[in-house]
């Protein structure tokens, strides 16, 4: 089983911007507006839908997951 290269690049799109938020937050005091927003921010980014693009040519005689 395997993700589709449109998945897999989101997934991976998803994860930095996830580093990034969680690495700020850690510079930020725990008790400052700033610490909230970077909490709402990464719960933010935690629930994106990722929509997932078929390819017209795409092969369907692998499993794949989207």
């Amino acid at each position: 089983m395997s993700f589709c290269e449109h998945c897999e690049g989101q997934r991976f799109d998803r994860a930095q911007v996830l580093r990034v938020l969680r690495a700020r937050r850690k510079t930020v005091g725990k008790r400052s507006q700033a610490d909230e927003a970077l909490v709402l921010a990464i719960k933010a980014v935690r629930a994106l839908e990722i929509p997932h693009l078929e390819r017209l040519d795409e092969v369907f005689d692998q499993q794949i997951v989207h």
